[in-house]
């Protein structure tokens, strides 16, 4: 499974204009749902609030990946976030946040969940990082994802 396959063109916003986690999400969310319109725009961030408050989603220095789990489908998609000024995330090494992937995924997407997980890490591990930041479209991010699986 290629990231762009969880990731649609459509859904990356290299202008994030939140300055907290929670506006963060809801701007991204909102993305999703008006791509995916079948699905609910309060269950998905109920979905990922409960997550984040089990424990913080902020998994490297300046990257989120938070996630839910939506009722009713085997699907996994998201949304990609850039925030040039940084996040505050409450992120443990009190650091902001500059990059976040959002994950919508049913209970069955679970093993597709942690392959997105290890080819974002691994995509984050190669310097993926500096590349989002310095994107200048969508469209950029889009085809780097066409070739991370």
């Amino acid at each position: 499974m290629l990231l762009n396959d969880v990731f649609a063109k459509q859904s990356i916003n290299i202008h994030l204009e939140s300055k907290t986690k929670d506006e963060a999400f809801k701007e991204l969310i909102e993305n999703i749902a008006s791509i995916r319109g079948e699905f609910s725009f309060n269950t998905m961030l109920e979905a990922v609030l409960e997550r984040e408050n089990k424990m913080s989603t902020s998994i490297a220095p300046g990257v989120a990946i938070p996630h839910g789990y939506y009722p009713g489908t085997d699907s996994i998609f998201g949304a990609i976030g850039v925030s040039e000024s940084g996040i505050d995330y409450g992120a443990p090494n009190q650091k902001p946040v500059y990059c976040i992937f959002l994950i919508i995924m049913g209970e069955s997407a679970r093993e597709k969940h942690l392959r997105v997980l290890t080819s974002i890490m691994s995509f984050i591990n190669s310097g993926g990082l500096n590349i989002m930041r310095k994107a200048q479209s969508p469209e950029e991010i889009y085809k780097i994802m066409s070739h991370i699986n």
